[in-house]
């Protein structure tokens, strides 16, 4: 993902920066700009291209703070001045926060950055500017996202919940967090039972990277979430939160979400196609479940694939298949895909990878199939098929 963000995020977002900068002060120089930036730019990646562009925004905006923010926040009206739209939109604004991050932290501009942090999330996303005010203004940080909590915005909201996240993903982890999760818990707990399914889904990312490190507490806290009755939104959003633990079959998190007991399942046919594949190429898995008991079952289903790594060892992947509720006598095929894509956050070897059905957290062994390198890159005529 990271590798196809980067190659939209090219000249042509550096482009619409500077027509935005020169819109909101038109002896802003807009050429200077773009060449300044893209000296270079080829060769970085996603991050340090976003970082490279608030760097040069830093030499070729006024030194004075207050009236450089002030061209950022003037240059978003651009696009209500005919600019088109953009497919990168929610990353177009990110340089600006980071903008606001490096350089604006001291004390005296606290406010002014907070307003404009408020102001850019709603365009773009400030989860990773907020986090060095958070390290270095931490009382006066959480006492403003305390406000935001109740922000008519939801994008404001959601900066609260995805910006502490202690593990949040291409940023720094915010170390003390992850020693004492408390500060933000008490800013979760505001937003629970958000209305917005983007900020709820943004909580439950974050309660799920605070039990990594503590899932005790993580238990703890979705235990009393969903005590008593509550509404289905927040059983959702502690389903999600746990979902870590669920591929590692904790039983009290298995427990607490109602998939606490052994199963009484008939395994039917199971369908592995095709059982020799080459790296690249999808592996389909179908399998058909059966209750022959007399009462109705509420199942848990993944799918865990047990990959060779380079070494000859395996290192099993969980794959979400479906909740479901089985009454006596009643029939359910399961069906999954599976890429053998290389990707940056998988890489496949060759040899024979396992599969098993979790049911409950309950390993059924299903059989295995053969992963072949990759086809080689054949002259055109010596592909099949070919004419020579």
């Amino acid at each position: 993902m990271a590798d196809t963000l980067k190659s939209a995020y090219g000249p042509e977002v550096v482009r619409r920066i500077a027509r935005g900068l020169a819109f909101a002060d038109p002896s802003f120089r807009a050429d200077a700009f773009e060449a300044d930036v893209l000296d270079g730019f080829d060769g970085l990646e996603l991050m340090p291209r976003v970082h490279r562009i608030a760097e040069v925004l830093h030499r070729h905006l006024p030194g004075d703070y207050p009236r450089a923010v002030e061209g950022l926040l003037r240059s978003l009206e651009a696009t209500q001045h005919g600019a088109p739209a953009s497919p990168m939109a929610g990353f177009l604004y990110l340089p600006h926060t980071m903008y606001v991050a490096r350089y604006g932290l001291d004390a005296e501009h606290f406010d002014l950055s907070m307003q404009a942090l408020h102001a850019l999330t709603k365009r773009s996303t400030a989860e990773y500017a907020i986090r060095p005010f958070i390290e270095r203004h931490a009382d006066r940080t959480l006492a403003r996202l305390r406000q935001w909590t109740a922000d008519d915005s939801e994008h404001v909201r959601r900066l609260v919940s995805e910006g502490t996240r202690p593990r949040l993903p291409w940023a720094s982890r915010l170390r003390e967090f992850q020693r004492d999760p408390a500060p933000v818990l008490a800013l979760l707990e505001r937003l629970k039972d958000d209305p917005s399914e983007y900020v709820r889904r943004s909580v439950a990312n974050n309660l799920n990277d605070i039990g990594k490190d503590h899932p005790a507490l993580l238990l703890a806290t979705c235990r009393r979430w969903v005590e008593a009755r509550v509404p289905a939104p927040r059983r959702a959003l502690v389903r999600h939160a746990l979902r870590t633990l669920l591929k590692q079959c904790d039983p009290q998190a298995l427990a607490l979400l109602g998939f606490g007991d052994k199963t009484r399942l008939a395994i039917g046919d199971v369908s592995i196609e095709p059982p020799k594949l080459r790296i690249g190429e999808r592996l389909r898995i179908a399998i058909e479940l059966r209750n022959d008991g007399e009462k109705t079952q509420q199942v848990l289903a993944d799918l865990r694939i047990r990959y060779v790594k380079a070494d000859g060892t395996a290192q099993p992947r969980v794959f979400r298949l479906q909740s479901l509720e089985l009454s006596p006598g009643q029939r359910e095929t399961l069906r999954k895909t599976v890429s053998m894509q290389q990707m940056t956050t998988r890489r496949h070897y060759p040899g024979r990878h396992g599969i098993e059905l979790l049911l409950n957290g309950e390993a059924h062994p299903l059989g295995d199939f053969e992963l072949r390198p990759p086809m080689p890159d054949l002259p055109l005529d010596a592909r099949p098929g070919s004419r020579k």
